[in-house]
């Protein structure tokens, strides 16, 4: 995390490979449309618009260029 905090907590967080990256909210009739996000360089994570969820990037991923 960086030192911009969340100003809440999410219900999930999911530590991602890319900075680019799909989020469709699950399997079946709990998931929404797809899609996608980008993790900034300044915040280090990030909320999906429709269900929440929280991602940040894996400190040992390979640098991506996005």
């Amino acid at each position: 995390m960086s030192a911009s905090q969340p100003a809440h907590d999410a219900p999930a967080t999911h530590v991602v490979q890319t900075r680019r990256f799909s989020c469709d909210g699950g399997e079946g009739a709990l998931g929404h449309p797809r899609v996608w996000l980008t993790i900034p360089f300044e915040a280090g994570w990030i909320d999906c618009p429709y269900c929440d969820a929280r991602y940040t990037l894996d400190p040992n991923a390979a640098h991506d260029g996005h």
